[in-house]
């Protein structure tokens, strides 16, 4: 029997007495009695607000769950030694491969080593050299000028 329920049960005896109302002491029960019966009607609405509010808590509390989950999806993704490189690489330089004359080994060689102009091949030692001087000669210069199809006098 809920608290609600004993009060009204109580009340009920109460008015099946027949008590007489005009002594005091009548007065004083029956108002004792409506302030139980308020106060488990209060005591009724606040635990319900209660449940309300402990419903909110949990679903917060899976939320920020489900956002703590996310975050170290996200700073492990970040903390990858990989993902920095790659961020670099696709930025600054380009990865080329490169065919041994002797041993037919391909060679995944970037820009900087290219620039460098050479390098040993790592299966037979073969010394491989990049000559990008007929890029940047002079004739090409002056080819290019008489080829172009604007006056720049």
């Amino acid at each position: 029997m809920t608290l609600n329920e004993r009060a009204a049960y109580i009340k009920g005896l109460a008015d099946g007495l027949d008590l007489d109302e005009s002594k005091p002491e009548v007065k004083v029960i029956k108002e004792m009695l409506e302030l139980i019966y308020d106060l488990t009607d209060e005591l009724s609405l606040t635990q319900d607000e209660i449940d309300d509010v402990c419903d909110v808590i949990d679903d917060l509390r899976d939320e920020v769950g489900e956002l703590e989950e996310d975050f170290d999806d996200l700073t492990d993704f970040l903390a990858e030694d990989d993902y920095d490189d790659d961020l670099e690489d696709d930025e600054d330089n380009f990865d080329y491969e490169v065919k041994c004359p002797d041993c037919g080994a391909e060679i995944v060689v970037d820009e900087d080593t290219l620039i460098e102009g050479e390098i040993s091949c790592p299966n037979c030692g073969n010394e491989l050299e990049f000559d990008f001087s007929s890029l940047f000669s002079d004739e090409n210069d002056e080819n290019k000028e008489d080829n172009c199809p604007i006056d720049v006098d």
